[in-house]
């Protein structure tokens, strides 16, 4: 069994992803932020972390590291106009830099493991090009060229993938899925016809981190609902 980092597992996919992969009887080092990891701290290894802190420490992981899942993100809808650009930075800090760090400081462990991969987060928002979506396409469009260079250069070592979902029924999306009339809408956008839930990523992931994905790396996998290749 392995050994996984999943950043930022307190809700949504990041939460599910830390419980399918204990289920699997993986070790699972779950972090959180703002909300305490609801966990069995017997099955889990919890660990507070500021992805934006100048220090970024990772001692309390083992000296092998087999899969990395970078959760933290932001999801905020305005029109450009309205958007400041200390506002695209501060987005990018979290959700591109914050990557960055986690990542170089883990990389002496995941080279270490015979399996290594890191799944990082885009949208389907980035190949669309959809109306509002200015500031999380601006960082996650970076995201998807960070997986593709270190995809490249880590080849074939360590394997690295993106997962770009649509509109997923998480805590960061409550906000756009508040009312039966919001939910119902959303969920007519796909040809699904349904909104995306936390389990439906989290089994990409595990798929991705695991040895049955042994042969894909710089993907970006669509989970959208055939949103982004089917008009609906």
């Amino acid at each position: 069994m392995g050994n996984y980092l999943i950043i930022g597992a307190s809700s949504g996919i990041g939460r599910e992803t830390a419980a399918l992969l204990q289920e699997e009887g993986h070790q699972v080092y779950a972090t959180y932020f703002q909300h305490e990891l609801p966990f069995d701290q017997k099955r889990y290894k919890t660990q507070y972390i500021d992805v934006l802190a100048e220090e970024l420490s990772l001692d309390f992981l083992p000296d092998t590291v087999d899969g990395l899942v970078y959760c933290p993100g932001s999801i905020y809808l305005r029109p450009f106009e309205r958007i400041k650009p200390a506002e695209f930075i501060k987005d990018y800090e979290l959700q591109v830099v914050g990557a960055i760090k986690v990542i170089q400081a883990i990389m002496p462990k995941l080279k270490k493991s015979e399996q290594g991969s890191i799944v990082l987060f885009s949208t389907v928002a980035v190949q669309m090009g959809l109306p509002f979506h200015s500031q999380v396409s601006t960082s996650k469009g970076a995201i998807e060229g960070l997986m593709r260079a270190l995809a490249a250069e880590y080849a074939p070592k360590i394997r690295v993938n993106c997962i770009a979902p649509s509109l997923t029924d998480t805590p960061l999306a409550a906000g756009l899925l508040n009312t039966d009339q919001k939910r119902e809408a959303n969920a007519l956008r796909h040809p699904m016809k349904r909104i995306g839930c936390a389990e439906d990523i989290a089994n990409m992931v595990i798929f991705l981190l695991s040895q049955k994905s042994s042969w894909i790396t710089g993907q970006i996998m669509r989970v959208d609902g055939g949103m982004s290749s089917i008009k609906n």
